[in-house]
């Protein structure tokens, strides 16, 4: 893969990470935490949200290695104390937002898609591959996110429903959440050649994205 192909797709996996940030920081200020808002993470400048390893070097290393890539950014800083109304309700709302985010950008990277129909060649041949490609990417960032394992968003969405045990295993793990899912990653491929997260895209990502674009 050349060098403008990796530069590309990197453009494109930008945006999807802001926007999912500052999702978040959005929907706690509706729930009443200024914090995100105080620290000056509402902004769509992306310096204000790029983690060097997370949205600079780890996008591009899946990128010029595997062809796609996706990562994180700097974590919007959330107050659950400050919310109105249930913590643990508001930390599900807050985790939702993100994956909202990347779902409402997903279809409308599709929705050009569709509107573009079958192209040949020319400008149009380029948009209607950059859409497609911005669709898939926020599929992707959407539902890795949605793996329910600390710290990512949909551990989130566990939280109203946990018991105090529950609750106390939830933290201890969300310490080593990261250690779970590169093992989940790598141990699986290296022991048994099985792909875990090839399989969870297969079956997720695959239909989703052929669902939105219609394209096969």
């Amino acid at each position: 893969m050349d060098l403008l192909s990796i530069a590309v797709r990197f453009a494109l996996v930008v945006p999807a990470i802001v926007f999912h940030e500052v999702a978040h920081g959005y929907a706690a200020l509706a729930l009443g935490d200024t914090t995100a808002r105080d620290s000056g993470r509402l902004s769509l400048n992306p310096f204000k949200h790029i983690d060097p390893f997370g949205t600079v070097l780890l996008p591009l290393l899946m990128t010029a290695t595997l062809g796609f890539g996706f990562g994180y950014a700097k974590p919007v800083p959330v107050n659950p104390w400050r919310f109105r109304g249930d913590r643990r309700t508001g930390m599900a709302i807050t985790g939702l937002a993100g994956p909202l985010a990347n779902l409402a950008m997903a279809i409308a990277g599709a929705a050009v898609v569709r509107a573009l129909g079958v192209v040949s060649g020319g400008l149009a041949d380029a948009v209607w591959t950059l859409a497609y490609a911005f669709c898939a990417v926020n599929l992707a960032l959407m539902l890795f996110n949605l793996v329910p394992i600390p710290p990512f968003d949909g551990s989130r969405l566990l939280l109203p429903f946990l018991s105090r045990r529950g609750l106390a295993v939830y933290q201890d793990l969300e310490r080593y959440g990261f250690i779970i899912v590169i093992a989940l990653l790598w141990l699986p491929e290296r022991l048994f050649r099985v792909d875990l997260f090839g399989l969870y895209f297969d079956v997720t990502l695959v239909p989703a994205l052929r669902l939105l674009t219609g394209v096969g």
